[in-house]
């Protein structure tokens, strides 16, 4: 094998592992998002998980996070809970983060 071949195959090992990282943070977010919501919507136990993998669910209706952010947005105002988008969106960035920490990568 060239050193070309070597290096390619290099790249597309990292980028593999870097796009199973970033599905694992983005996975753990909405968890964590959808644990979130669930103590503002008065959810415990195990109704605050079964929402959670509703959340998780919801991310893969299309691509981007704007599908998980109008389940979100949806649930909050049909039990006219007061939080606002950029509310939602900044908790959204905020557990992304931790996901990341918590899935062992440092970037998404």
């Amino acid at each position: 094998m060239s050193g070309f071949d070597k290096r390619r195959e290099g790249y597309e090992s990292k980028f593999a592992h870097d796009q199973d990282l970033k599905f694992r943070a983005t996975a753990r977010r909405d968890k964590l998002l959808g644990l979130w919501a669930a103590e503002k919507l008065g959810l415990s136990g195990e109704a605050a998980e079964a929402y959670a993998k509703d959340v998780i669910k919801a991310d893969f209706e299309e691509p981007g996070d704007e599908d998980v952010f109008r389940k979100i947005r949806k649930d909050f105002d049909a039990k006219s809970i007061a939080i606002s988008d950029h509310q939602i969106r900044r908790e959204m960035e905020d557990l992304m983060h931790v996901a990341i920490e918590q899935v062992g990568g440092n970037k998404t």
